[in-house]
C-alpha cells in the first residue's frame, strides 16, 4: 500500500446522500462523487438486542478497572447496511449488525459503549495507541493485522466483487485475480481488499497481460459512485455488503460471488485481557438465540458462526 497516494475526500453533503448505500467498513471519497445514488431501502424494524441482560459470570471475566468504571470505549466505522450505517444520515443514530451485535455484548457484559466515529483504515493504529479499548468495522482476521491486533470472532464474511448492472465484461463469478487485468477496480482504504490487490498485481505480468489498476477510497459514497459514472470497472468488498448493496434497485449494481472468506471479530490491541470476555459474550447471544435474531433482522445469516474464537488463523481457501 502506497501512503502517499492521493486520497480525495467527498464533501460531506454527497457522503449523506449516498452513504446509505455503500458498504461497511470500506470506501472512500472523491470531490466529482456528488451524484446521489438514491435511497436506500428502510432500516429494518425489530430490536433483538432489548430481551438481552447481564451474564455475572462473564461479565466478571472483565479486567477490575473496566468493571469499576462500567464503561468500553469503542472505535466504530461506520459505512453502510448491512453493517453499520447512519439511515437518516450522520445527525441520526447508526444502525446495523456491528451495531446491534456490539450492543449485544455489552448488555451481556453489563458495561457502557461509548462510541465514537471513525474511518476505516485508522481505528486499528487507535487501538494500539490506547485510544480506543475496541474496534469494530467489518476487520477480518488476518495473518499481518494478528502480529498487532487481537480478535474475538463474531461472524464469517470475507471478499466479494461487483459490476455496474449491465456490465457483462467479466461474465460472472471472479475466482481468478488474473480476470480483473486491464481493468480499474476500486475498494476502500486500509481494507483487506486493497492488500489483497496490491500484494498480487504481479499476478497479470506472469500471465502476459496488461495490469489491473487499482484506485483506493477513503469514503463508501464515492466508491458507489464511482462505479455507476464508469470511473471504475470494478468493486472489491464486503459479501455482505455487496449482496446488500445489489438487492438495492437504486444502486443499479450486480454482485458477481464470492472470492475469499473470512472470519470478523471485534478488534483489540495486541495483549489486551477484553478478547475473552467478548468471546464468552458472543457464545451467550449464540446460546440464547439472540445472535441468530440478530443476523436474521439484517439477512446476514450465511454468514453465522458456531462459536466465537480467539484470534483464529487466517483461511487459507
Amino acid at each position: 500500500m502506497n501512503s502517499s497516494r492521493a486520497r480525495p475526500r467527498l464533501r460531506p453533503a454527497a457522503a449523506i446522500t449516498v452513504s446509505a448505500l455503500a458498504l461497511a467498513g470500506c470506501g472512500s471519497g472523491d470531490p466529482g462523487g456528488t451524484a446521489a445514488a438514491g435511497a436506500a431501502s428502510p432500516a429494518p424494524t425489530g430490536n433483538p438486542v432489548a430481551s438481552v441482560h447481564k451474564a455475572d459470570s462473564i461479565a466478571a471475566l472483565l479486567p477490575a478497572d473496566v468493571r469499576k468504571s462500567g464503561t468500553l470505549r469503542i472505535g466504530s466505522s461506520v459505512g453502510g447496511p448491512p453493517g453499520a450505517y447512519y439511515p437518516q444520515g450522520t445527525g441520526g443514530k447508526p444502525v446495523g449488525q456491528d451495531i446491534d451485535l456490539a450492543n449485544a455484548v455489552a448488555k451481556v457484559l453489563g458495561v457502557e459503549l461509548q462510541r465514537q466515529d471513525a474511518s476505516f483504515e485508522t481505528i486499528l493504529p487507535a487501538l494500539g495507541s490506547g485510544k480506543y479499548d475496541v474496534g469494530t468495522g467489518n476487520f477480518g482476521v488476518t495473518a499481518e493485522r494478528l502480529k498487532t491486533i487481537d480478535f474475538a470472532t463474531y461472524i464469517n464474511d470475507g471478499q466479494g466483487f461487483a459490476v455496474k448492472k449491465g456490465n457483462t465484461a467479466l461474465g460472472g463469478k471472479v475466482t481468478d485475480l488474473t480476470r480483473l487485468c486491464g481493468l480499474t477496480i476500486g475498494t476502500g482504504a486500509g481494507t483487506t481488499f486493497e492488500a489483497t490487490l496490491e500484494a498480487r498485481k504481479k499476478v497479470c505480468a506472469k500471465a502476459g497481460r496488461k495490469p489491473y489498476e487499482v484506485k483506493v477510497f477513503s469514503e463508501n459514497g464515492a466508491l458507489l459512485t464511482a462505479l455507476q459514472q464508469g470511473r471504475i470497472d470494478v468493486e472489491m468488498s464486503t459479501i455482505n455488503g455487496l449482496r446488500h448493496q445489489a438487492a438495492q434497485k437504486a444502486a443499479q449494481t450486480s454482485f458477481l460471488g464470492e472470492y475469499h472468506r473470512l472470519d470478523v471479530g471485534f478488534a483489540f490491541k495486541k495483549g489486551s485481557r477484553l478478547p475473552r470476555a467478548f468471546q464468552a459474550a458472543v457464545n451467550e447471544l449464540i446460546k440464547d438465540g439472540t445472535y441468530a435474531r440478530i443476523l436474521d433482522k439484517w439477512g446476514t445469516k450465511a454468514s453465522a458462526i458456531k462459536s466465537s474464537r480467539i484470534n483464529p488463523p487466517e483461511h487459507t481457501a
